[in-house]
């Protein structure tokens, strides 16, 4: 679906009359299931680049306002959002702009203190009440459910792929042998560098709220992976806790992801970055 800063300014001249006029114009950085635009300077307009991301845009505007105020960083807040219509089959939404880079973004920050924060942050919000949260599912692409609802795409992924099978293998059995047996609580989904802003080297807010809901939290550890490494790293294990189980859970979703990049199941531009993560999971269980 093509969208473009001249389509958003359609929408909201149709739709929010009051906010026509303001520039729009997109964000450096993509996401891969939404597009984003600034509105002026203190909003910002969100579409779901295909059907199946729409589901979130409600869900995430009652998450939201519940967890407005609630934990130790910010979330975005949600101003209004836009119906489906003829210029857009969606619904879509406009937030307040949140003031900070991301850590994607931001050249130099104090890793081990991130660690710390990003850690916190996710003990915050698995000790929240979960009433307001939807059960991992579909809606959450199955982050929060158990990560052998991929084990299909691991195996094409050894199959394809010239790794060390045997020992993303091992990896992955040690996965999917295990079961968050607590109460559900809430996780994230995507606990990126592309979706935590910080201000003055410190985490200051969290944004992208589409595939969060409640289930196992092992999908929101994978930072540890991804982008943490030597004393960061082991900042951030202990900042979020939770027991080696769940931290073997997650470094199936960390090797799962990788594999499929690196298959061709999903996001093949990002296959360097992947390869060198993946070279992180084979290296390091974290445990």
């Amino acid at each position: 679906m093509h969208i473009d800063a001249a389509l958003v300014s359609a929408l909201v001249a149709e739709q929010l009359p009051h906010l026509a006029g303001l520039p729009v114009r997109p964000v450096p950085r993509q996401g891969w299931d939404n597009r984003t635009f600034r509105l002026g300077d203190e909003l910002s307009v969100r579409l779901p680049s295909a059907e199946w991301y729409a589901a979130a845009v409600e869900k995430e505007e009652r998450v939201l306002q519940y967890l407005d105020g609630r934990l130790p960083v910010t979330v975005p807040a949600v101003v209004a959002v836009g119906a489906p219509s003829r210029l857009f089959p969606h619904p879509w939404s406009v937030r307040r702009w949140l003031p900070g880079e991301t850590v994607e973004a931001a050249s130099t920050l104090d890793q081990v203190a991130l660690a710390k924060d990003v850690g916190g942050m996710l003990a915050a919000l698995r000790a929240l009440p979960t009433e307001a949260g939807v059960a991992a599912g579909r809606h959450s692409f199955y982050r929060g459910s158990h990560p052998s609802a991929y084990s299909d795409q691991v195996q094409t992924a050894l199959e394809r792929l010239d790794i060390d099978a045997e020992a993303c293998a091992a990896i992955w059995l040690t996965a999917t042998t295990s079961v968050w047996t607590s109460a559900p609580v809430w996780f994230h989904g995507d606990v990126a560098v592309g979706n935590l802003l910080v201000q003055r080297g410190r985490l200051s807010a969290v944004i992208d709220f589409g595939t969060c809901g409640v289930g196992d939290p092992a999908c929101d550890l994978v930072l540890a992976w991804t982008h943490f490494r030597g004393e960061a790293r082991t900042v951030f294990r202990a900042a979020a806790g939770l027991d080696d189980a769940t931290w073997q859970r997650a470094r199936g979703w960390a090797l799962w992801k990788s594999l499929v990049v690196l298959s061709g199941q999903s996001s093949p531009d990002e296959g360097d970055e992947h390869r060198r993560i993946l070279a992180e999971v084979l290296a390091d269980p974290v445990v």
